[in-house]
């Protein structure tokens, strides 16, 4: 049987997964990769672990018994707003920052101050650090050589699949996070691409995400093991192939993310820009989405995991359970990196309050699950003001795993709750792959036949009115604390 690779950039990891044409599930294998934090608010990635996490990937895959030789076609997705910057030859010149990194605070300051509504106006969004343009911003000021040297920018998906076909382009709704895009033109606006430091001549070519990019050449074959000449179709951004492989293709269906990365996304028929949400095309042409995001869900997780040396998240879970509702009057605010929705402040901190004597460390871990749930439902409050209608929810990302967390978000949202399987991104990737070379007859067809619900949570009424009132204190939290963040010395 032909099978189809799903290649998933998220922002902790590489995801690979394979499909039979027919929507069975065959394989999949992961592998993490290193952010750098150097200073206090900067996140940045080398290229190279990329395409080194791939390789190791699909090894994994071959080692489980996936027959590498069977894949018909191949689509890639990843993280978004993050720039490649490449010389002559496309090799990069450092590391590239990520939508994490919050240094470009002041430039963010200025281009509010003297541009915002024009921005606003052309891209749709307003400028927050977590966007390409004020990235680029401030390394025109503080690394003007980086930029002089520049001479092709690509995104992660797109720079490894040049790596894969030798071919450079990228999508509209990947080029929708630089916020030097023009929306109503769906093309590089050269205003904001030159404050940006570059010029149009540096951006690659737009194609579709299910257009063909390329196929894999002989050097890419020996190096990942994929069959030389196999078709490598364009993919998208993480969060529009996640909600379209989740099912999310119909207005009104609104998706929970329990990734690195936590979003709130609300499928619509057309654009509903607002300055506290990000708007992007949907992989369904004609549709759109809303997002409100949190910039840390599954990161809290992992970090927890890693500071505080927990074998793994199902021990986590475990002594999670032993915490009751409302983790005995802890609370946990999610705020690692800063924030996003619905604060876009980039001065709050994450911080653990309630804590006594008393305190175990199933407390602990339960209050940062309700914690990242709270965040949520933060970030859904924007939409709910927006008047966005909301049909079906879907609950996604390797949060979704955990039983225990997925009803505490249900029972946050007081919504039943409905889980796809597999329902991730590399899957969306997947179902992309399948349609470029003709398996699916649209986007859509692919869904129907390839996706599946795993489980529906129904809200338990005195566990979500409970949640209700403890949400409550956690937004008093959030207001008391900001200020204080905000005139506290930034740490160096």
């Amino acid at each position: 049987m032909k099978t189809l690779l799903g290649i998933d950039y998220g922002t902790g990891g590489c995801k690979v997964t394979v499909l039979g044409t027919d929507g069975s599930f065959v394989g999949e294998a992961s592998v993490e990769y290193t952010t750098y934090h150097d200073h206090p608010g900067w996140s940045e990635q080398e290229p190279q672990d990329w395409w080194d996490a791939l390789c190791a990937a699909l090894r994994k895959l071959k080692d489980k018994g996936v027959d590498l030789s069977s894949i018909a076609a191949a689509a890639l997705d990843g993280s978004t707003h993050n720039a490649v910057l490449m010389d002559a030859a496309y090799r990069p010149i450092r590391r590239t920052i990520m939508w994490t990194d919050q240094r470009a605070v002041d430039e963010c300051a200025m281009l509010r101050e003297t541009m915002g509504e024009k921005i606003f106006q052309t891209a749709y969004q307003m400028p927050a650090p977590t966007w390409t343009l004020p990235q680029l911003m401030w390394l025109k000021a503080h690394e003007p050589e980086v930029l002089a040297r520049t001479e092709h920018v690509l995104f992660v998906k797109d720079y490894v699949r040049y790596l894969l076909t030798g071919h450079a382009a990228t999508d509209r709704i990947e080029a929708q996070g630089t916020l030097f895009f023009n929306m109503a033109k769906m093309e590089w606006d050269e205003e904001l691409v030159m404050m940006a430091g570059l010029r149009p001549a540096n951006l690659p070519p737009f194609i579709a995400p299910t257009d063909v990019a390329g196929h894999v050449t002989a050097s890419a074959a020996a190096a990942t093991g994929l069959p030389e000449g196999l078709p490598v179709v364009c993919g998208s951004s993480d969060s529009a192939v996640e909600d379209y492989g989740a099912g999310a293709v119909e207005p009104g269906d609104l998706i929970l993310k329990l990734a690195t990365a936590g979003n709130v996304n609300s499928m619509t028929a057309a654009a509903h820009p607002h300055p506290k949400t990000l708007t992007y095309s949907h992989v369904v042409p004609g549709m759109w989405y809303s997002v409100s995001a949190t910039n840390a869900a599954a990161l809290c997780q992992r970090w927890m995991r890693d500071a505080w040396g927990f074998a793994d998240y199902g021990t986590m879970d475990k002594d999670a359970s032993t915490s009751p509702i409302g983790a005995n009057g802890m609370f946990f605010h999610p705020y690692l990196q800063g924030e996003r929705c619905p604060y876009w402040d980039p001065a709050l901190r994450a911080s653990f309050t309630g804590v006594s004597i008393a305190s175990t460390r199933g407390d602990f871990c339960r209050a940062l699950l309700e914690g990242v749930a709270f965040s949520l439902r933060d970030c859904y409050g924007t939409l709910q003001e927006m008047d966005l209608p909301v049909t079906r929810i879907f609950l996604i990302g390797g949060g979704a795993r955990s039983k225990l967390w997925s009803e505490i978000v249900c029972n946050v949202f007081n919504r039943p709750v409905a889980v796809p399987v597999p329902g991730d991104a590399s899957f969306g990737a997947c179902l992309l792959a399948g349609t470029g070379i003709g398996v699916f007859s649209d986007v859509k067809d692919a869904v129907a036949k390839c996706l599946h619900v795993d489980r529906t949570i129904e809200p338990a009424p005195a566990a979500a009115a409970q949640y209700d009132r403890l949400y409550a204190v956690y937004r008093q939290i959030h207001d008391a604390l900001a200020p204080v963040y905000r005139s506290a010395p930034a740490p160096r």
